[in-house]
């Protein structure tokens, strides 16, 4: 197992060279590596963490031809879709919720979404406008499923999405499963802990070094599903580069690993599957106490010839 890099860095907050109002509207095609994983842990006994890992592309089926040609065709654009969610713990449901709302951004996706190719300045917004659409509909079903079967009432779930198209990624998320990027051996953190305890941080009643062993720190102040008819999503529109690596989490790792570990893992090993085996190796070494869920991507100059 790699050790962290003696001098890695952390960003907490998203500097503004990460915003991408302030970057060229030109868009880099950017190739894609993913790998995700999902652990028990060591202590809990199911595990109601749940990741998806999607391609999404334009396809032309052909059913019947008298040319000789393939069956499917794809164009060569393609935008990648990452979840991770994390059902509320000590709650009933808490695996069929992070289902559920997985489940419900998928439907959304195919169902009404239309974003497969080069967008326009104007259009992001809108897009953005269209993942907080999506986490607004997941969180109804939950409230639907719950009032179907009232043994499920306050079930919830996290739910961190990213969505790259071209040089673009578009954050949406809830709760506090965390989304990263490290960009030049330096760690960003994306997205805000929606809890108590960092909600009492940034109003100065807490220092970020109490927060971290505060009695309510496992405190969500907002989920998908949970008691309330809305749901506040954070959202990000990022500027990607070559060489960026984004990571999707569950907090069953970052309560576990601390962020410049996880910093130098996500540095000395280029090799997404093999980082996430090693995120998750760690925060069991470290005690495993909740579900562990990591999502690596990589992005590098993509090659002048589309994939299959």
């Amino acid at each position: 197992m790699s050790e962290a890099v003696p001098d890695s860095e952390v960003a907490v907050v998203p500097p503004r060279a990460l915003d991408a109002a302030n970057m060229p509207n030109e868009a880099t095609p950017l190739s894609v590596r993913s790998f995700g994983l999902t652990d028990r842990g060591k202590v809990r006994t199911t595990n109601q963490d749940q990741f998806l890992i999607a391609v999404l592309r334009k396809a032309f089926q052909i059913t019947l031809t008298s040319l000789p040609s393939r069956k499917v065709q794809y164009s060569g654009d393609q935008c990648h879709l990452f979840v991770v969610a994390d059902g509320m713990g000590g709650h009933a449901g808490g695996e069929q919720a992070s289902a559920l709302a997985i489940d419900s951004v998928e439907a959304f996706i195919l169902s009404t979404f239309k974003w497969f190719t080069a967008l326009r300045s104007k259009d992001e917004d809108k897009l953005l406008v269209d993942f907080q659409s999506a986490l607004s509909q997941a969180n109804a079903r939950l409230l639907a499923e719950m009032t179907a079967h009232p043994e499920l009432r306050g079930m919830g779930t996290t739910l961190t999405l990213a969505y790259s198209l071209n040089d673009r990624l578009f954050v949406a998320h809830v709760g506090d499963s965390r989304g990263y990027l490290l960009r030049q051996d330096v760690l960003h953190r994306l997205t805000s802990d929606h809890t108590l305890v960092e909600e009492m941080v940034r109003r100065g009643m807490l220092s970020a070094e109490e927060a971290t062993t505060h009695r309510l720190r496992h405190v969500i102040t907002n989920v998908v599903g949970g008691n309330s008819a809305e749901v506040k999503v954070e959202l990000h529109n990022v500027q990607l580069e070559a060489g960026d690596v984004v990571l999707l989490c569950s907090d069953g790792l970052t309560n576990m690993v601390a962020d410049d570990e996880i910093a130098g893992i996500l540095q000395q090993d280029r090799d997404c599957e093999r980082a996430c085996r090693q995120l998750v190796a760690r925060a069991n070494a470290a005690g495993g106490k909740d579900n562990i869920t990591a999502v690596v991507a990589q992005f590098e100059v993509a090659s002048s010839a589309p994939g299959p």
